[in-house]
């Protein structure tokens, strides 16, 4: 275990290099900042010396070289805009958007796998078919369609819930949330459901094909004989034979969710990181765009890792192979 671990955060490393080699030429290439962050009016020395000031008149290897020196260090850069480093900036979205991933990701988890069991227990009937075409739906239809729906009915038709905000947090543990305000829990439960709704297709889907798969084996068939009851094989031994696919699934979409939250937390004006890429990509903030990225791909890397972990422990086989 220790020399895969060893191995993994070696090829973490390596991958994280070759995103910022790539990211930094990508993103240094388009635009100028400085056409967004200084007036029309502005005169050529005023011009030159922002450049001057935020190092653009380097080569782009020379950057690059002082950029990595930096990100050795912890410092990734200092956003044009907000004059702060990038990481800070980040660093002050990413707890609203961890949240919001956390409670989609509980959301597929809480309602898809009952919906899974009960559709894969009932094969071939109407039960399966009504969840099974339910979670097509889930699939197929557009994000950003499905917010702008659920904005419609249970905020203006309804008028149940907001539709925009994080509304009002408090504290749990010393961590600032919504979770803890009845208020930020009614701001939140819009944005989590919309960014859950393809995930709970996917661990329907997950349990029930697992579930399918399971039943027939002999080892339930011994359980049965031995006289345990149907919701004790159900629970026990048939849960723990599926829950290591969708552990793993479930892992790479968390971070999946952290990443392309973008579009939810554009529709309902949710003050994540998603929606501070996307304004940083609309006034040129580079060193906030280099940032998020790396932060987001060493994120999926440490994910990866864990979910490795995981699998290890709730099967020995895979911990034997290593």
């Amino acid at each position: 275990m220790t020399a895969f671990v060893i191995r993994r955060l070696l090829q973490a490393i390596m991958v994280l290099l070759v995103t910022s080699v790539i990211v930094f030429v990508g993103v240094y290439a388009i635009g100028d900042p400085l056409e967004i962050l200084l007036p029309a009016d502005a005169t050529p020395a005023e011009r030159a010396q922002v450049t001057r000031t935020l190092g653009l008149d380097q080569p782009l290897p020379v950057q690059y070289f002082g950029f990595l020196m930096r990100a050795l260090q912890g410092d990734l850069g200092t956003s044009f805009v907000y004059n702060q480093p990038a990481v800070q900036v980040i660093l002050q979205r990413l707890p609203a958007t961890l949240e919001l991933a956390f409670c989609a990701l509980l959301l597929a988890l809480v309602i898809g796998i009952p919906l899974g069991l009960l559709a894969g227990l009932r094969p071939g009937t109407r039960t399966e078919e009504t969840v099974m075409t339910g979670s097509i739906l889930g699939f197929s239809l557009p994000n950003f369609w499905q917010g702008m729906m659920l904005i419609m009915i249970f905020a203006v038709i309804l008028g149940w819930l907001p539709s925009t905000g994080r509304g009002r947090t408090g504290t749990i543990l010393g961590i600032e949330t919504s979770l803890a305000t009845a208020d930020g829990i009614r701001h939140l439960i819009l944005p989590a459901l919309n960014l859950a709704l393809a995930k709970i297709a996917l661990v329907i889907r997950l349990t029930r094909t697992g579930v399918q798969e399971t039943m027939p084996l002999d080892f339930i068939k011994f359980a049965r004989a031995r006289g345990l009851s149907g919701r004790r094989i159900v629970s026990v031994h048939v849960m723990k034979n599926i829950m290591i696919p969708i552990i793993t699934v479930l892992g790479i979409e968390f971070g999946s969710l952290i990443a392309f939250a973008v579009v939810t937390e554009t529709i309902f004006a949710w003050p994540g990181i998603g929606k501070l890429i996307i304004d940083s990509i609309n006034i040129l903030d580079r060193p906030v765009v280099v940032a998020y990225i790396l932060v987001i791909v060493a994120m999926f890397i440490t994910i990866n890792l864990i979910v490795d972990i995981l699998y290890s422990v709730l099967d020995p086989r895979i911990r034997a192979k290593r």
